[in-house]
């Protein structure tokens, strides 16, 4: 340094380097940052749930197929049902159709009550909801045997056949709900489920609304027109 210069402090960076882990925001003092109002929640809807619910919409699809089927024949024959062939028995099977509905609400009064921790509740449910369906299957089958027996069978025309292909596909789409209620319904009386843990129940409750509102729309159709 020269004579006369003024000396300049020098000021070491490397002592003050601050070494912040991968991951830490550096803290500059002050309060700390708001938390995030809108936190990341869970997923509106559950991976069975979804799956039960594309499920449902290929049944739509599959029924919508059957029902445009019967529409066509229905719509394009000038007199319905042909001369020849009984008639559908209009007054039992709405008896039975208000059965079928009824067994909707137990279904609803099992899942509530699940809802809230009662065990013995989901299996009342359950029991009353299978007896209801299985009473409107044995009507059906007991209707289904008359017609035959009075002639109305798939082999015998556009009639027979669009009726058995479509209530006969119903039917048995009841029939597996019935199983289906019948394992909940063993599964409920040995406490398998609870409130914090019966999705099987609401899969298998989302399952028997569908067959239970799809009938209203087919008893229209088929026993009405």
């Amino acid at each position: 340094m020269a004579r006369g210069d003024t000396a300049v402090p020098v000021l070491d960076l490397e002592e003050h380097v601050i070494t912040v882990p991968p991951g830490v925001p550096p803290d500059f003092g002050g309060d700390p940052p708001p938390p995030d109002p809108w936190p990341p929640a869970g997923p509106a809807v559950s991976n069975a749930r979804l799956a039960m619910l594309v499920f449902l919409g290929a049944e739509v699809m599959f029924f919508a197929g059957l029902v445009g089927a019967f529409l066509v024949f229905r719509l394009g024959s000038v007199t319905w049902p042909p001369a020849g062939q009984p008639r559908l028995p209009v007054a039992v099977t709405a008896v039975n159709t208000v059965i079928l509905l009824l067994s909707a609400y137990t279904m609803y009064r099992g899942l509530r009550a699940i809802r809230a921790g009662s065990r013995q509740g989901l299996a009342g449910g359950l029991l009353a909801t299978a007896l209801l369906g299985a009473v409107f299957l044995g009507v059906q089958g007991v209707e289904w045997v008359r017609l035959v027996h009075f002639g109305l069978t798939l082999s015998t025309g556009t009639y027979g056949a669009t009726f058995y292909t479509l209530i006969g596909t119903h039917g048995l789409h009841v029939l597996g709900a019935l199983l289906w209620l019948a394992v909940m319904l063993v599964g409920a009386t040995r406490n398998r489920f609870s409130a914090a843990r019966h999705v099987a129940v609401e899969l298998c409750g989302m399952y028997w609304y569908f067959v239970v509102g799809l009938w209203p729309i087919l008893f229209a159709l088929v026993y009405l027109t």
